[in-house]
Order: structure tokens, then C-alpha cells, then sequence
């Protein structure tokens, strides 16, 4: 295939990981595909691409003759479900995620509009007080009741289902699985077994019932178009499980910017959504409490959506173990 553009390849700190993208005919086959896309808009590629490479996707910046650039995502198989699952949300909670230009499931591609500017640019640009913090996770627990009724049309979709009954079966499988843990922490790991059934047996009492859990919620996933409103993305790590699950990861960001006195503000900004008769705001201390510790295992469960390596029959297993050691350590709260 002739190029008259350049291609600029970003591969961070993995150098060394397989991705489709080394393959020549697959390389031909995507920016084929794009071109045809955008061509059934009227549009052409107009310019030189950047290509991302990571274990988990290959992203590629595509400029447009006369407007903004686009973006193509191939996902791993196991990740296949992205595409899809932004189409669907895009269906179901306008303006809060982006519609992706089109989306080819069988291979795991899709094209996505620019967004504009990421919160990450924002907050490196100029202060930004903490209520911005509040005001995306109050807007992201909307998104979550929003696409609640939703949650088996997700799963139909390939959404995994580590749903807060199931998650002791899902610990016993990342366990068995999980080549990198040395014994004496597998063993601590087994003993924890019975505390976390009583967990999940408990997070489930408290009525709150399973749905989206984006599972990666940080300031590089997300937009902010203009003050107070925010457009999430990024879906790969996703999954069906408490909501609450997905609190972790933009508590910690934020705490880490501003310092552990933000902590409570950020907590009742987003459970105040989730607010209802008979349930008090203590009653959700202890929900979100439970699911921070229990997130760790959609976060240990996501590091197995990497694009297949011959080379290696470990791949993600050394990150999986980290983020399973986090069940050992107590929420802040």
C-alpha cells in the first residue's frame, strides 16, 4: 500500500510488545478501512499519524483534510466488546460519552471523533479547585443509574460480568490462573478467601444494584468541553459489577493532587446520587468502603485484555498480582 504520509510509532516503556500493528497486511487492512470510513462521509485523511502502541490497544491520531482529526482503536480480543459498548452508551446517554463514526466488532475496530480537551491538559494548564472533582462524579454516577436497566444488554454485548455475588468465583479463577504470585503471598491471598465472600454477601445487601463499571475512571479518560460538564471514554477495562467500583481510581487521582482532606467531599459528592429511603449516608460509607477493596479485582482482571504474546504465557500476570495484593489494604475511609 503506497503512503504519502509519515507515521510517527509511540510504543512508552513497551517496547517489546506484540501488537497487530507489526503486521504489514494489518497495518494495510485498518488504514483501509479508515479511509472507506471516512470516505462515506465526504471526508480524506489529510496528514502525517501518530500511532500509540500499548499491549492493550493500538490507537492511531488521524488528520482530516479540513477538520478536526479522528481516532482509530483496535482493541485485543478479549476487548473486542469496546466498540460495541461505546456505540450503545452513545445510544443511551447522549453527550455524556463519545458516538464513535463507526464500528467494525468482528475485528475490534473503531473510529471516534476528537473530543476536544482532556481534564488531564486542564489540570496541567491551571488550577482547578476540587469541585471539578465532584461535579464528574456526580455526572458519572447519573451515567451509571442511567444505564442500570441496561446491565444484561451489556453483558450480551461482551462486557465481562464480575457481577458482586460472582466476584469470590472470580478471586479463585485470578488466583489459579495467576502464574507471578510467590507462595507465601498466594497464601496470605487464600486466607482472605472467607472475608471477602462475607464482603461481597454484605455489598450486595446494602440494595444497590450491579451495572457499568468503567474500572479505569482517571483524567485521561475523560473530557471536559466546557466547566462542569464531562465526556467519558475509554471503555476497554469495563465490566458489570458494583457500582461503586469504579469510585476508586478518580478518588485516588484526586486525593493525590489535592491531599487527603478531600477525601470526604469527594465521597458524599458521589454517593449523594445514590441516596434513597432507608438507606443512609452511613449505609453507603460502608457500601463504598467494601467496593473500594473489591475493585481490586476488576482492576486484576483487566490485565488479561492484552493482545495475544507467543512469547510469553504470563503476559499481564506480575500487574494482576499487584493489583490483587491491594484486597490486603484497608480504604482510607
Amino acid at each position: 500500500m503506497h503512503r504519502a504520509y509519515a507515521i510517527a510509532v509511540d510504543r512508552s516503556t513497551y517496547q517489546y510488545a506484540p501488537t497487530p500493528w507489526e503486521q504489514e497486511s494489518w497495518q494495510d487492512a485498518a488504514l483501509a478501512w479508515v479511509a472507506d470510513r471516512l470516505a462515506e462521509r465526504g471526508l480524506r485523511m489529510g496528514g502525517d499519524l501518530a500511532v500509540r502502541l500499548r499491549p492493550w490497544s493500538v490507537l492511531v491520531r488521524v488528520p482530516v483534510e479540513g477538520r478536526n482529526a479522528v481516532w482509530f482503536k483496535a482493541n485485543p480480543p478479549a476487548g473486542a466488546f469496546e466498540g460495541p459498548l461505546t456505540a450503545a452508551l452513545a445510544r443511551w446517554v447522549p453527550g455524556q460519552v463519545l458516538e464513535p463514526l463507526a464500528v467494525d466488532a468482528e475485528r475490534a475496530w473503531v473510529l471516534l471523533p476528537d473530543g476536544g480537551e482532556l481534564f488531564r491538559s486542564v489540570l496541567s494548564r491551571a488550577p482547578v479547585e476540587p469541585r471539578a472533582w465532584e461535579d464528574l462524579l456526580h455526572q458519572y454516577a447519573s451515567l451509571q443509574q442511567a444505564v442500570t436497566p441496561h446491565a444484561h444488554e451489556i453483558e450480551r454485548l461482551g462486557v465481562p460480568s464480575t457481577r458482586t455475588l460472582d466476584l469470590p468465583s472470580a478471586f479463585d479463577r485470578l488466583l489459579t490462573h495467576n502464574t507471578a504470585l510467590l507462595p507465601e503471598t498466594r497464601a496470605r491471598l487464600e486466607r482472605l478467601r472467607p472475608r471477602l465472600t462475607d464482603w461481597c454477601a454484605e455489598l450486595a445487601s446494602a440494595g444497590i444494584e450491579d451495572t457499568l463499571d468503567h474500572a479505569d475512571l482517571h483524567d485521561g479518560q475523560l473530557f471536559r468541553p466546557a466547566p462542569g460538564r464531562y465526556t467519558f471514554f475509554d471503555w476497554g477495562d469495563a465490566a458489570v459489577s458494583h457500582p461503586f467500583c469504579s469510585l476508586r481510581i478518580p478518588v485516588e487521582k484526586a486525593r493525590a493532587r489535592y491531599g487527603p482532606q478531600v477525601l470526604p467531599r469527594l465521597l458524599d459528592a458521589y454517593l449523594e446520587a445514590w441516596t434513597a429511603p432507608g438507606r443512609t449516608a452511613a449505609d453507603l460509607r460502608r457500601a463504598a468502603h467494601l467496593a473500594w477493596r473489591l475493585s481490586a479485582l476488576g482492576r486484576a482482571a483487566s490485565w488479561g485484555r492484552t493482545f495475544p504474546d507467543p512469547s510469553r504465557t504470563a503476559s499481564g500476570d506480575e500487574h494482576s498480582a499487584e493489583s490483587l495484593l491491594d484486597l490486603l489494604n484497608e480504604p482510607p475511609f
